[in-house]
């Protein structure tokens, strides 16, 4: 591995007890064949999964949302690894907190305008309350995009955005962010783990999700390169 990089891993741990949007368990894993089953030296633990497709830190492709629509299995690499760009509120974030299309302003303000291909992160410090689950879902109020944001970074061209929380948007709301982003062909990751860490400009995202055959959602292994 190249020395002159340093790896972030966005990936939240997937288990039993992490947050979901329905409150219910969305992973879990048995074992199928155990150790103590086995006949010496060829000792083998093997598990099975069971898990919903949108758990922990996860991709919403097209078809998500839309017939017809991309699948996981059709995204190609060079939509996966990609530039990114984060989003930090400069003021405290609370549960209602909106994301307006001004706050895309401030940054290309300082930063110049979000090039296309871009993956765009949006660091809400939501985050901080995943070993929480019960904070972290929070009757599903949590910091969201309004969606004229959203369609500020379809006109950027992006790629795809991704947040600190289970949802860009709002609870009651038709979700509009994810009818608009993936219906324009653009990809939504949600509950990235340590945005806090990444620079607003300048790291490499790896998006790597299970390769799916028709798959409308994916967990994901998401890393930084910086």
């Amino acid at each position: 591995m190249n020395k002159e990089f340093k790896i972030i891993d966005l990936t939240h741990t997937l288990a039993s007890d992490i947050p979901s949007w329905d409150e219910g368990c969305c992973f879990n894993t048995s074992i199928s064949l155990d150790y103590k089953d086995c006949k010496s030296p060829n000792l083998f633990r093997v598990q099975k999964i069971e898990a919903k497709a949108g758990c922990g830190t996860h991709i919403d492709a097209p078809a998500h949302c839309f017939e017809g629509g991309k699948t996981i299995d059709q995204l190609t690499l060079d939509n996966l690894v990609i530039d990114c760009v984060v989003i930090r509120p400069k003021q405290e974030v609370g549960e209602n907190y909106l994301i307006l299309p001004e706050e895309i302003n401030k940054f290309e303000n300082e930063y110049g305008k979000i090039e296309p291909g871009t993956f765009v992160i949006f660091d809400t410090g939501w985050g901080q309350y995943w070993n929480d689950p019960q904070k972290y879902r929070n009757d599903l109020k949590f910091p969201s995009i309004h969606p004229d944001t959203a369609q500020l970074l379809i006109e950027r061209n992006v790629s795809g955005i991704g947040i600190d929380t289970l949802s860009p948007d709002a609870i009651g709301e038709d979700f509009p962010v994810h009818r608009r982003i993936l219906g324009a062909g653009k990809f939504i990751v949600e509950n990235i783990a340590n945005a806090e860490e990444l620079p607003e400009k300048g790291a490499k995202i790896i998006i790597a999700p299970i390769k799916i055959r028709g798959g409308t959602e994916a967990p994901v292994r998401l890393m930084a390169l910086i």
